[in-house]
């Protein structure tokens, strides 16, 4: 049995009975489940030639399905390729990247199907499935492989289930919010996939701080060929993406303006990129050390770089255009099917939906805040601390709004938050120097922190050796064995 020891209290990685329990009964929950409410829907029905006479079609070619399955397949290589072997850049988590990607989001679609089809397509009891509700059960784990970025080699697959859980759950009534009772629209998933894909996994990492995580600073790096395989990875998400804004798109103009329109954005972001990077950085290297140092954010893919920013600035964006759109642009029925300015919503102006745009960027980010909360703890392995005077639940909010607002300006490479603001959010200070944060409060969620989960200690992460049977020469290149659990770590 794998233990180590991390501050006073023992460390349990041994999975040989919490992953197969965990596993197999959410998958013995998902079939009794999918077995009570989940039927085919019209068009994979086997009564398909009756409706196809009910709808005047004529040929089977008219079914969705051949119109979607393609930006389907794409979709998802990018979840389980694109997103997986992004993520193998460390030197010694390759097997946990693209392992641990595959497995929670295998049980993600599963559980997205479920909860995305009682929003969405729960009708007499049933919920339909067709090839669209399989590319949003793909869209729903997407934010869940972005909140993996964040705490990538520092959780075990068991905590990560339980996550994924939790988000695909939250991922749905967020969804919900925005696109059925705020009317927004959100194609290419800026606010529902990328914002509160990253902020909610910002949210865990900041809950599920480890203060000696420096005793691991030796694994978390990369070497030639595991940065390869992470390019890998990045060129199949950006060969797939203009179908990944597209796939559920309207048929016709829609979803042929949403394709080009990325697939030029995608090569101009290209020279951009590397622009700024030569510029900004001596060494050409992104980095991001504010929202470690500053913020207590250990943020292993950088996320909040690669989805935070870039969703927040799509639906800054989107906003900013759906206010200024006319007829003269769109046309009068395409301005109008544009923005699906029909029934309860016909008499809604161009300034009114830029309003509601804007206000889903605000209720993804407090979801996702609020999301990251439950199933993380603030301050912890950190020695527990009464908060300081006066913290209340405003201060809470104040506090996780300037987590964001300092994140963004991070990225330029600014710090914001000032010595007063930081003692007013419960921070300990040497002198002038800040310390690791008092907890927020009891209120909060500990579900992640509790001791049961098998999570690796501060100086065991980023190691593929803890969760996997890793082969002689396999690690990175390094030489190790994994070990009987009577041995100890050992070069052979």
């Amino acid at each position: 049995m794998e233990r180590t020891r991390h501050q006073g209290m023992a460390k349990n990685t041994y999975m040989r009975w919490r992953l197969p329990l965990i596993c197999l009964l959410w998958e013995v929950a998902m079939i009794i489940l999918f077995g009570v409410f989940v039927h085919f829907g019209p068009e994979a029905d086997a009564h398909w030639e009756e409706e196809k006479h009910q709808m005047n079609l004529t040929s089977d070619i008219e079914n969705d399905f051949y119109f979607r399955y393609p930006s389907f397949q794409d979709v998802h290589v990018m979840i389980f390729v694109g997103f997986g072997f992004l993520m193998t850049f460390l030197k010694r988590y390759g097997f946990g990247a693209v392992g641990f990607n595959f497995l929670l989001a295998a049980f993600g679609i599963q559980w997205a199907l479920l909860m995305q089809g009682w929003f969405h397509s729960f009708q007499n009891g049933k919920i339909l499935i067709g090839v669209e509700n399989l590319i949003n059960a793909d869209f729903c784990v997407g934010s869940v492989c972005i909140a993996f970025g964040a705490i990538l080699g520092k959780t075990s697959p068991v905590q990560l289930l339980i996550m994924t859980l939790f988000q695909v759950t939250l991922f749905a009534v967020n969804e919900y919010i925005l696109l059925n009772l705020l009317h927004v629209k959100d194609a290419g998933g800026s606010m529902t996939i990328h914002t509160f894909g990253a902020y909610f996994g910002l949210t865990v990492t900041r809950f599920l701080y480890r203060p000696n995580l420096e005793q691991s600073k030796d694994r978390e790096g990369s070497v030639y060929h595991s940065d390869l395989f992470a390019m890998i990875g990045t060129l199949y998400l950006w060969m797939y993406w203009p179908s990944f804004n597209s796939a559920i798109s309207e048929h016709g103009d829609a979803q042929h303006r949403a394709a080009i329109n990325t697939y030029c954005s995608l090569a101009a972001c290209v020279l951009t990129t590397m622009a700024f990077s030569s510029m900004l950085q001596k060494k050409g290297k992104l980095d991001m050390p504010i929202l470690e140092s500053k913020l207590h954010i250990q943020d292993t893919c950088g996320i909040h770089n690669l989805h935070g920013m870039p969703g927040l600035i799509g639906g800054i964006v989107g906003a900013i255009t759906a206010a200024a759109a006319t007829e003269d642009v769109y046309g009068k029925e395409g301005f109008i099917k544009a923005f699906d300015f029909t029934g309860s919503y016909k008499t809604r102006t161009p300034s009114v939906q830029g309003g509601f745009q804007a206000a889903g960027i605000v209720v993804s980010l407090l979801m996702a805040f609020a999301g990251g909360t439950l199933v993380g703890k603030q301050g912890g392995n950190v020695e527990r601390r009464e908060p300081a005077a006066g913290m209340e639940a405003s201060t809470c909010l104040s506090a996780l709004a300037g987590c964001v607002l300092a994140a963004c300006v991070a990225s330029v490479g600014q710090t914001i938050a000032s010595t007063s603001a930081r003692r007013e959010m419960g921070w300990e200070f040497v002198g002038d120097k800040p310390q690791k944060p008092a907890p927020i409060g009891p209120a909060l969620g500990a579900i992640l922190k509790l001791p049961i989960w098998g999570d690796a200690a501060d100086e065991n992460c980023f190691e593929d050796d803890i969760y996997w049977e890793v082969r002689a020469g396999a690690a990175g290149g390094t030489r190790w064995r994994c070990r009987p659990p009577h041995e100890g770590r050992r070069r052979s």
